[in-house]
């Protein structure tokens, strides 16, 4: 990671306020919304769901984007300067609003209202690596297989696509009488049969059952990977490995990107794109 660039605060933003947030927190909103206008020209677009999230975005112009929501709101927001092949060009800011923030928080940005906002108008730009996958979705800290308990699935969450599935999934619940709890949809944690390669070079075959696979893109243009292997008796020591593409095949798996699982999936391939997009975030000391 590298802080590249500092912001005048007469730059223009472009203030996108998640619906989510609004609905989450308004307060919290309305005291965003209060700093970054008083430190700044801003624009503020409250678009009413996923769609119109996306179009606002996609026009901003000159404007510097300021995303106003949780970590799916950022992840959209990352996601779709992506498929445009505009992130490389553009810095992101965000202030985090609503309930899943651990996102934001691992990735520099404050999780207090007024201290993100200030970071907005006086930070500084922070050039990372992500990594992106064969079906162009993208990993800002890390991946998992299997998903942790708490994850939501990527209907759930909007990225790509539809936030608005959990509102009407709840008002659902709320008019069709309660039925008996069905099987979860994605597996619990669990030894897998998993293949993982690293830069083309075998780190674990299907003959070895793993307990866990995590994979990080930490800088300098490489992935850092950790195999847990599935102990008996004495708890195994994990495998490690770092390079620039990682491949995981075998049977159907799950696996969590930030806040979002995806799946069933047979192989997928994770590449590490270096310095690939900028965050604003305080200046260090």
């Amino acid at each position: 990671m590298a802080e590249v660039a500092t912001f005048a605060t007469s730059d223009q933003l472009l203030v996108v306020i998640d619906p989510v947030a609004r609905r989450a927190d308004g307060e919290a909103v309305r005291i965003a919304k209060d700093v970054l206008s008083a430190g700044a020209t801003a624009k503020v677009c409250l678009p009413d769901g996923p769609e119109e999230f996306d179009r606002v975005l996609a026009r901003r112009g000159t404007r510097r984007p300021v995303v106003v929501g949780d970590d799916r709101a950022l992840l959209r927001a990352v996601s779709l300067l992506h498929r445009r092949r505009e992130l490389a060009g553009c810095v992101l800011s965000m202030v985090p609003v609503g309930g899943g923030l651990s996102l934001a928080g691992a990735l520099g940005v404050p999780t207090g209202t007024v201290a993100a906002a200030r970071a907005v108008l006086d930070g500084v730009e922070r050039r990372m690596d992500m990594l992106v996958d064969d079906s162009d979705g993208v990993v800002l800290d890390a991946l998992r297989i299997p998903p942790v308990h708490g994850a939501v699935t990527e209907e759930e969450s909007g990225v790509p696509g539809r936030p608005w599935l959990r509102n009407c999934q709840s008002l659902v619940r709320t008019l069709v009488p309660a039925r008996p709890a069905r099987e979860p949809s994605v597996p619990g944690p669990g030894p897998s049969r998993l293949r993982v390669e690293v830069d083309g070079v075998m780190l674990v075959d299907l003959d070895q059952p793993v307990a866990a696979v995590s994979v990080s893109a930490e800088g300098a243009g490489a992935a850092t990977v950790e195999v847990r292997p599935a102990s008996v008796g004495a708890e195994a020591s994990p495998l490690r490995a770092a390079g620039r593409t990682v491949t995981v095949s075998g049977a159907d798996f799950h696996y969590r990107a930030d806040a979002v699982v995806s799946g069933p999936v047979r192989r997928r391939t994770w590449t590490v794109w270096e310095d690939a997009w900028g965050l604003t975030v305080p200046v260090t000391s």
